[in-house]
């Protein structure tokens, strides 16, 4: 029977169990003390939410892998008014360093009521932000924050809050949820 674990990763850690700057402080070993699991794709150190781990080879690799094109919504606060220009663009994908990405369902949302990030996002009272949600199939390195930076929104929390049908929802910042599969 494969294990899935369902982690909040708080921002500030690392997707890994090792090599950590502060030690084991900033990496998944404080964290996930259930042996034998690995992150099945990753998520930045600056970014919050949902992070899968699992013992199974297979899932991890379907979870992963870009040619699966599992759908991953995150929630992005950005810097600016998310107008209709800006999502359109990202709808229909954006050209980036790395080639053009897919096109991605997206929307303004209301600020969700999401947990206190610590440290606290920096707020400017002379530049507005705004909240999205973005929902991409693939997984290029820092994505959404290059997404959003290319149509003049740059990020300023993200997190990640769906992959696939496992969703963060009611799980708090540094615990997990395990699953038997």
């Amino acid at each position: 029977m494969s294990r899935l674990i369902l982690l909040n990763k708080p921002f500030g850690v690392l997707s890994q169990f090792t090599g950590g700057a502060d030690g084991v402080d900033d990496t998944l070993a404080h964290l996930v003390d259930v042996s034998g699991v690995y992150p099945a794709g990753r998520l930045d150190k600056d970014s919050e939410g949902l992070l899968l781990l699992t013992d199974d080879g297979r899932l991890q690799s379907r979870i992963a892998e870009p040619r699966h094109k599992m759908p991953k919504t995150y929630l992005a606060q950005v810097e600016g008014e998310a107008g209709d220009a800006a999502l359109e663009k990202l709808a229909h994908g954006v050209e980036l360093k790395d080639g053009r990405t897919a096109p991605a369902r997206v929307k303004r949302i209301d600020p969700p009521p999401l947990w206190e990030r610590d440290p606290p996002v920096r707020y400017r009272k002379s530049v507005a932000d705004s909240w999205i949600a973005l929902e991409i199939t693939e997984g290029r390195n820092r994505q959404v924050r290059r997404m959003t930076a290319a149509v003049g929104l740059p990020t300023l929390r993200l997190v990640r809050w769906r992959i696939g049908s496992w969703s963060v929802d009611g799980i708090a910042p540094g615990t997990y949820r395990q699953i038997e599969l």
